[in-house]
């Protein structure tokens, strides 16, 4: 029981003795007893007390004698491991040595000869190693050596096959795997144990050759692989999967016992475990000896028990006292190893101050900022070691500041030199430190390593201003604004220059070039991106578009592509390029492109001017003859009606004829705009042959010309296309002029055929001349605006027609023919597309730009 004095000695709070001092109640509760019963418990109270002693004394003893049987469990395991270390070291150097030999049997280094020399030194020098065998790819054996103690049913025959046992199963194994293989036959009975067979592959260069099966004894592998103190100690056996014995002999299993003698005479303890690299096939069993009583038989225990009644009650005082302040220190350490942990764990550095502004606690993260060590820094007064010199001032006002409770909510910016003298960017946030009794000691300040951040924030602001002042000094007008809003997101200047800075032009600009701007209305479940052009959205290509916009008097090139803006919402870019200057410079490059080809086609005309003339002279001359006769045949009185009517028939027909020419002409030269329209390849050949002809007859040169069958329609300018076929036979009388070729080789061909270029359908035009060709030279610069090899030409005449041809999206070249090595001639062709293919392509170009037009 509890004395008096020690009763009076302690204080508890009445709200938390129940649970803060269970004996406060104990003696409340003895106190309240009538004085007989206290004297009937105190007498009980010894016999009590010793009966919770030796309840203690028991569980004790128990608690004892399960920690020895541990103890020897755990030794026994670690010497079963050892030994089955020692066993699985011994088989792998086995291994080595026969996959050593099959390696040499590999390549061809042994035969066999040399095969049974090596495995009789191995089999004698390892008295573990019985019987070496040399298997070929059939599973038939080669040759084989045993040591003599091998009985006579386990030895192998050369010329013997495998049969279907345990040896045929793990030969085909290895064949299927070309892996090594460990296999334990199983125990017969009346047969001698058997022994260990290992399989080691024979791989050739390309397949496999068979294998060399080496077999172990178990009983000497035990024997030599195992230490002599573990067999002293302990009945070792191995075992098969089964459990069947292999070698060693095991203890008999005790019987189990229930009086007293159990306490005094425990149980054999074993373990077991398989043996690598065999696996579960063979297990390695150990079982210990009983070599000396146990705890409870020995008598100092006993003698300990009997010191341990006489100090019963003042053990069980001390422990109790003893088991709480162990309990009050285990709780105060926990709690300042979290502290403490949770203090270095954390990236911010912290620094605690007292009032007078010494350094009182330093955390690792602000040492390992800062270079200096918690020894270092504690305990100092401003200045402190890390403060920059240059900043002595700024810095000892800010710790004034600190000091009086002037601190900013966000804190400050400081600079922090490190031990090695190198500098950061730190920002400082102070706060008061506060103890358990609510009184001020100190301040706490924690410290954040900016630099990182400061020159990321530093980097992006000079980029913003970059990107700022590129996109302000563009000559091009830049807008964004979100998809279906009213906001506008970024304008630059020359935008705000044309718009002003509401969202009207980006629109404007958007709505005129065909551009979606708005998403499509539909129901809520359905996805709100619908309506807008996917292919857009998914690639990077932009749309393009020219328009003119009124208010600006100015023709602008459109371009837009959709972007994520910083927010995530989708939005539409829009650039655009004043191009007024450059539609100015078109429109006029396409007069007077259309100037340059009438004036060809009048300096064309101008050229076979003579020929025309004498082509005019023939019909002019019938109807002069006809009307000559007729009037001579009235005065005569001779002309009848008959004669009369076919007179006057024949100066009709010929009147027509020269009117068609003359027509003819005055279509071909007469200024007029492009017109593409469905033209018949035969038609436009046919009237440009109608007025070449006249110049090739001029010049006593046989036109020739050729026009595929049914071909189809192109979309063409009939007259440009009449122009260019007229220049090239002119061209090509002129060669054969200037050749002075014969009258047998005078000719000029033109062909008409259909061709397909690049995969698109299409019909080619040819002219083919007899003259002297082209020299190098002028090839060269054929094409060339302003370059001729006439005397009077104006080198407008070839340019003109390749940029005819182009307009209508073909082809033009030329190229000499040869006969061997001299030149007979030149050909010039051009080819135009039909009009299906040339129609895609135009509205193509319409849907891209519509507002090109032909340079034709």
């Amino acid at each position: 029981m509890v004395s008096p004095q020690k009763n009076n000695s302690e204080t508890t709070t009445p709200a938390s003795f129940t649970s803060a001092d269970p004996t406060r109640w104990w003696r409340m509760w003895w106190r309240s007893l009538p004085p007989t019963r206290q004297d009937r418990l105190a007498a009980l109270a010894p016999l009590v007390s010793v009966a919770f002693f030796m309840a203690a004394i028991i569980a004790a003893f128990w608690y004892l004698r399960a920690e020895e049987v541990d103890r020897d469990q755990q030794a026994l395991k670690r010497d079963v491991e050892y030994a089955q270390q020692r066993v699985r070291l011994r088989l792998l150097e086995r291994q080595e040595q026969v996959m050593r030999i099959a390696r040499d049997l590999a390549y061809g280094d042994i035969g066999t000869a040399e095969f049974v020399n090596r495995a009789e030194v191995l089999v004698t020098q390892y008295p573990e190693m019985q019987v070496l065998t040399w298997v070929d790819r059939d599973g038939r054996i080669i040759t084989s050596y045993a040591a003599p103690t091998v009985p006579s049913e386990q030895l192998r025959m050369p010329g013997e096959k495998l049969q279907n046992d345990e040896a045929a199963k793990s030969f085909q194994s290895v064949k299927d795997s070309n892996h090594l293989v460990y296999t334990q036959p199983p125990v017969r009975a009346g047969y001698n144990p058997p022994l260990l067979q290992f399989h080691s592959p024979v791989m050739g260069t390309s397949s496999f050759g068979g294998t060399v099966m080496a077999e172990f004894s178990l009983d000497n592998l035990m024997r030599y692989a195992i230490p002599s103190d573990l067999l002293a100690r302990y009945a070792i056996t191995l075992s098969d999967g089964q459990g069947k014995l292999l070698a060693g002999t095991p203890l008999t299993p005790a019987r189990i016992k229930t009086n007293w003698h159990t306490l005094a005479q425990p149980e054999a303890t074993e373990y077991q475990i398989p043996v690598s690299p065999v696996g579960s096939d063979l297990t390695l069993k150990a079982q210990a000896y009983r070599t000396s009583l146990s705890m409870v038989g020995n008598g100092m225990f006993w003698l300990v028990a009997a010191m341990s009644l006489l100090t019963a009650w003042l053990l069980m005082g001390t422990w109790r006292h003893t088991r709480k302040r162990l309990r009050a220190q285990d709780a105060l350490i926990a709690e300042t190893n979290f502290r403490r942990a949770m203090e270095n764990s954390v990236l911010t550095g912290m620094r605690a101050l007292d009032l007078q502004g010494r350094i009182t606690y330093v955390n690792a993260a602000f040492c390992q900022m800062t270079g200096w060590d918690e020894k270092d820094l504690v305990g100092q007064m401003p200045p402190y070691s890390y403060w920059a010199e240059h900043d002595y001032e700024y810095l000892h006002s800010k710790l004034k500041d600190e000091l009086s409770g002037k601190t900013a909510q966000g804190g400050f910016q400081v600079r922090v030199r490190r031990k090695n003298g190198s500098m950061f960017d730190a920002r400082l946030y102070i706060s008061p430190l506060i103890d358990a009794r609510g009184q001020q000691t100190g301040w706490m300040s924690s410290m954040t390593d900016i630099t990182e951040s400061k020159r990321i924030r530093d980097q992006l602001a000079a980029s913003h201003d970059r990107f700022t002042i590129v996109l302000e000094a563009l000559d091009a007008s830049v807008s964004v604004a979100p998809l279906g809003s009213a906001e506008l997101l970024f304008a630059n200047k020359l935008y705000r220059q044309w718009f002003g800075s509401q969202t009207t032009g980006h629109l404007q600009l958007v709505q005129q070039g065909g551009l979606p701007a708005e998403r499509s209305e539909s129901v809520d479940d359905e996805d709100g991106l619908m309506g807008l052009p996917t292919d857009s959205l998914t690639s990077a290509s932009s749309n393009n578009a020219e328009i003119y916009v009124a208010e600006l008097g100015k023709w602008l090139e459109v371009r837009s592509r959709y972007l994520s803006w910083v927010d995530g919402r989708l939005a539409q870019m829009v650039i655009a390029t004043d191009i007024t200057q450059r539609r100015m410079a078109e429109e006029l490059s396409a007069r007077q492109t259309e100037q340059a080809q009438t004036a060809s086609r009048l300096i064309t005309m101008g050229e076979m001017a003579s020929s025309v003339a004498h082509e005019l002279n023939q019909p002019l001359t019938a109807i002069s003859n006809y009307s000559s006769g007729m009037l001579s045949r009235l005065e005569k009185g001779s002309l009848t009606e008959e004669q009369m009517r076919f007179a006057l028939e024949k100066t009709a027909h010929q009147a027509q004829r020269a009117g068609q020419i003359i027509q003819r002409i005055r279509s071909f030269v007469k200024r007029s705009e492009p017109n593409r329209t469905l033209s018949q390849v035969e038609t436009m050949v046919d009237e440009a042959l109608e007025l070449a002809n006249i110049e090739m007859r001029r010049r006593n040169v046989r036109l020739n010309h050729f026009v595929a069958k049914r071909l189809p329609p192109v979309m063409a300018d009939a007259i440009l296309i009449e122009q260019v076929l007229i220049n090239l036979i002119k061209n090509a009388g002129e060669s054969i002029d200037q050749a002075q070729r014969p009258a047998t080789q005078r000719y000029v061909e033109l062909r008409v055929v259909p061709k397909e270029t690049e995969g698109q359908a299409g019909v080619e035009f040819s002219v083919q001349d007899s003259g002297k060709g082209l020299p190098p030279e002028v090839q060269e610069r054929l094409f060339e605006a302003f370059f001729s090899t006439k005397n009077e030409g104006m080198g407008i005449g070839l340019n003109l027609c390749r940029s005819i041809v182009e307009s209508h999206q073909g082809r033009m070249s030329a190229e000499n023919l040869y006969n061997g090595s001299e030149v007979v001639g030149c050909r010039f062709s051009f080819w135009i597309p039909l009009a299906a293919t040339q129609e895609k392509g135009d509205n193509l170009s319409t849907v891209i730009n519509p507002n090109t037009r032909n340079p034709a």
